[in-house]
């Protein structure tokens, strides 16, 4: 069943509560005034079957380009490259918190300038470091240069049926419809018009998610099709279902 405009909003305020500052979102839940830090404690990052996660992250991408693109999956001590592509994309299952599952698939662009934050992140939880204390080295690196915003137009592919936001207050994965990203750093709602109040289901236009120097300007993209078993089979339970 398609996933209405409200619906998937929801699940990308679950998916943005959790994105690392100065990487993804322009505030950091755990320290906004009058807030309850999200993340109270580290959880463990579950590691998928290898042949698992490369399908899964090859899932975000349109059908066309996965055949030839770069693959990269998470292991014990971080993400290790599967596989060196010749299209200038690059597939890889995102995780900004241990319980998040975010297959995209980057452009050039992005391969270049958000990819490297990705494996910074990932490279911190396998070693045992909070989100929250990540977070703060991936400020920093933007701060000093280690890493930077798209220096051009340029498009990431999350058109997955498993992008899977973790929601904090009960602890269990949700779902996020599939989606294309535009990249638009530092770019606001306002800047292109967003009123919540004024949309409704059917009017599927942008909005933006993400807000900061690896801020997106997202587009949905969901026909409709159900999942099935079938689109993973290599994948444990908990991937389906919720």
């Amino acid at each position: 069943m398609k996933m209405t405009f409200r619906a998937a909003l929801g699940g990308l305020l679950l998916f943005a509560a959790l994105a690392p500052v100065g990487s993804a979102s322009g505030e950091n839940p755990a320290s906004a005034e009058g807030r309850e830090p999200v993340e109270k404690k580290q959880l463990p990052v579950q590691v998928l079957p290898a042949s698992c996660e490369i399908n899964l992250a090859l899932s975000a991408a349109p059908e066309h380009l996965r055949a030839e693109a770069t693959v990269y999956a998470l292991e014990e001590t971080g993400y290790r490259k599967e596989r060196q592509g010749s299209n200038g994309f690059t597939c890889i299952v995102n995780r900004d918190h241990p319980r998040v599952l975010k297959p995209t698939c980057f452009d050039r662009e992005g391969g270049e300038t958000i990819v490297p934050k990705i494996l910074f992140f990932g490279k911190g939880l396998m070693a045992g470091k909070s989100a929250a204390a990540i977070s703060q080295e991936v400020r920093q690196g933007f701060e000093d240069g280690t890493f930077q915003s798209p220096q051009r137009a340029g498009v990431a592919y999350m058109l997955s049926r498993y992008n899977r936001p973790f929601n904090p207050r009960n602890q269990t994965l949700g779902w996020f419809a599939p989606h294309v990203m535009f990249y638009a750093p530092n770019l606001t709602p306002q800047d292109i018009g967003f009123d919540m109040e004024a949309w409704h289901d059917r009017n599927e236009l942008p909005f933006i998610g993400y807000q900061g120097p690896h801020g997106y300007m997202i587009m949905l993209s969901d026909d409709g099709q159900e999942r099935s078993r079938s689109d993973l089979p290599s994948c444990p339970d908990w991937v389906h279902e919720g």
